[in-house]
């Protein structure tokens, strides 16, 4: 077994397998970027080692030799399905904790993939190599870069109309992402599940696999929600599935920890299709091993160690059910946008599992994959594994960083989720819906107490009537008036009395009495006859967080706009900090409403921003490669007559 593991990582998946090396008694060796310097994965490390960045094999493989290391744990991203870094590993001297180079080569081009699997009679959806094929593949169809996964440059094209734009742009990304602009052209399943089997082989011949997940409720082909078992497979699916992801892992001489992913027709769920093997660890591991009680981690080290599996097929028996939740830095309410920030304070709810790199202080930036946590909730079977996860989200909350937790809680409560009625188009439909992330009138309420609690004078015994913010007029006591803002929404509120006795209105609604007060990070309120208890921190803005949602409120002078304000000009700002891709504009430009004007790139993500009116491009402030904030104005469009765009 091995002494020392340097883990070629970051963030949670850093943190999730120094747990397991600790617990196997193996010292522990970090790399981290100056942006990472102070993070949890550094400092839970035995050790940690500064390199320029995840991305080079020079680096880590200098770090693994000079620390002593005689392995290297990848995680997943990164290098984790670079066949060279394993080559590199070997060349070194160090075992790589995953497979073969040549079965990540094998299974990482998708084209290559599925002539492989499909020669060892695996059953692979139709379709081609060449996007030019389009026709006969048959629409809809999906554009996948061959050269990698994670959603990243996939495009659903519905008719031959939409083609050529969707391949410029699947290129375009797929280059970015994975430096590889070759597409795959393949056969859309209609109402798809994404359902996915884990494997285990070893280095004497050993493969098996510890049934399926349930992984059809993404957003961009990126998963939010996932299970084990899937609602859909009965026993005999199950054990088809199975038997046909052993067969793909052996097909290329799989060894470690890998995922073999079908798509499924939820109409004909005997009916399976090969779409490609992830070979490396899941994000979403976490449910398998709660219903299985294996610790997947630990049997990749065994396995790269040499040890066999002591495991048979008739050994794994599914227990029970898990769901887990991807928490990501992004808004919901702002089109799922990035988002970023500091960690004032966190809150993680206990009895269930969670994966997590934050502690409070932690930076959130744009420059790695937005996901911050996963909470893992197991139940005897899949109603009670729900209803914990909900609760469990209930009580999550990031302070300082927008996240989706409000927007998980519901989908859990969608019916069609709760039925187990699942594809991976739901999310994008509810979505079109709206997203419910208006802002609860409770939170304007909280702030404008906290905001009282603030200006009273601390210690009781108030002489000085001056001192207290009463609003006192020669008639008597007026009440103070705060302008709140949440996101898009502003209230003013106005309240009379002290924190402990006061009467609140918003927006001239019925006044309602309040009391409240501060007890540590917290802030409790009466309110509306129930006692409600929201986790607080401050930035400039107040943030409170209660039930899983979590708002940032800020005061605005009671002022009127200035003379200058104008409505006129349509500006353009950048709905995340990024990069900026393509200008597809100049100055001077006549545009039409919804024309594209600039392209922004975050997360590995393409966000195209339009004109919001007809109009003249007056100003332009960016070019390519330029990187900018959030809400940074990219460009001005000034309305001009609709004769003069040509239109009639």
């Amino acid at each position: 077994m091995f002494d020392t593991v340097l883990i070629a990582n970051r963030g949670e998946i850093a943190v999730r397998v120094m747990e397991t090396l600790r617990r196997m008694g193996i010292r522990t060796i970090a790399v981290f970027t100056d942006s990472d310097a102070g993070t949890r994965h550094v400092l839970e490390a035995d050790a940690a080692i500064r390199i320029s960045t995840y991305l080079s094999i020079e680096d880590i493989v200098r770090a693994a030799v000079d620390s002593g290391a005689q392995a290297v744990h990848p995680g997943y991203g990164f290098l984790a399905e670079n066949a060279r870094f394993a080559e590199s590993c070997a060349e070194a001297g160090l075992k790589f904790i995953g497979p073969p180079a040549a079965a990540i080569d094998a299974m990482g081009d998708k084209i290559r993939a599925k002539a492989t699997v499909s020669a060892a009679g695996v059953p692979v959806v139709p379709g081609s190599d060449d996007p030019s094929a389009a026709d006969e593949v048959g629409y809809p169809l999906l554009l996948k870069p061959s050269a990698g996964g994670g959603g990243k440059g996939m495009r659903l094209v519905n008719g031959p109309g939409e083609l050529a734009a969707a391949i410029e742009s699947a290129r375009r990304e797929a280059k970015s992402a994975f430096g590889d602009d070759r597409l795959l052209v393949e056969r859309f399943v209609t109402t798809p599940r994404h359902i996915e089997i884990q494997v285990l082989a070893d280095h004497h011949g050993n493969v098996i696999h510890l049934g399926e997940r349930e992984c059809s409720l993404q957003r961009r082909h990126q998963k939010i929600i996932e299970e084990a078992p899937s609602a859909l497979l009965d026993e005999r699916t199950r054990e088809l599935m199975g038997a046909a992801a052993v067969e793909a892992a052996r097909s290329v001489g799989y060894t470690g920890a890998g995922t073999v992913e079908f798509i499924v027709s939820a109409r004909a769920p005997g009916e399976f299709f090969f779409m490609e093997m992830n070979t490396r660890l899941q994000v979403e591991h976490p449910v398998t091993e709660l219903v299985t009680g294996l610790d997947l981690v630990e049997w990749q080290v065994r396995i790269a160690a040499g040890e066999p599996l002591s495991l048979t097929q008739q050994d794994i028996r599914l227990n029970g059910h898990a769901v887990e939740a991807r928490v990501y830095a992004e808004d919901p309410a702002r089109g799922f946008v990035p988002t970023g920030g500091t960690v004032l304070a966190l809150g993680e709810p206990r009895g269930v599992r969670v994966d997590s790199w934050l502690s409070p202080g932690t930076v959130v930036t744009s420059d790695y994959d937005p996901m911050l946590a996963k909470v893992i909730a197991w139940g005897p079977d899949r109603a009670a594994a729900l209803h914990r996860l909900d609760r469990a989200l209930a009580d999550t909350a990031v302070l300082g960083v927008t996240t989706n937790v409000a927007f998980l809680r519901g989908l859990l409560a969608d019916p069609d989720v709760q039925a187990g009625e699942l594809d991976t188009g739901l999310v994008e439909r509810r979505i079109s819906g709206g997203t419910g992330s208006g802002i609860a009138e409770e939170f304007f309420v909280a702030a404008a107490v906290d905001r009282l609690i603030e200006l009273t004078p601390a210690g009781g015994g108030v002489v000085d009537p001056w001192d207290v913010p009463s609003g006192w007029r020669m008639v008597g006591p007026g009440g103070v008036v705060f302008r709140l803002r949440a996101g898009e929404t502003e209230a003013l509120v106005h309240i009379e009395g002290l924190p402990e006795s006061a009467v609140v209105t918003v927006d001239g609604s019925t006044p309602v009495q309040v009391s409240g007060r501060r007890v540590g990070d917290r802030l409790e309120l009466h309110y509306a006859g129930e006692f409600r208890r929201y986790l607080r921190a401050s930035d400039g803005r107040l943030w409170l967080a209660r039930d899983g949602q979590c708002v940032a409120v800020g005061e605005r002078p009671n002022l009127l706009a200035s003379h200058g304000e104008t409505t006129d000009a349509g500006p353009v700002v950048s709905p995340m900090p990024g990069t900026v891709l393509v200008v597809k504009v100049a100055p001077g430009e006549a545009v039409a409403a919804g024309a594209p004007l600039v392209v922004v790139e975050a997360m590995k993500m393409e966000h195209t921003l339009v004109s919001p009116v007809d109009g003249v491009v007056s100003e332009l402030r960016v070019q390519a490669g330029q990187q900018v904030a959030l809400d940074e104005t990219l460009a001005v469009v000034t309305p001009r007559a609709g004769a003069e765009l040509g239109h009639d």
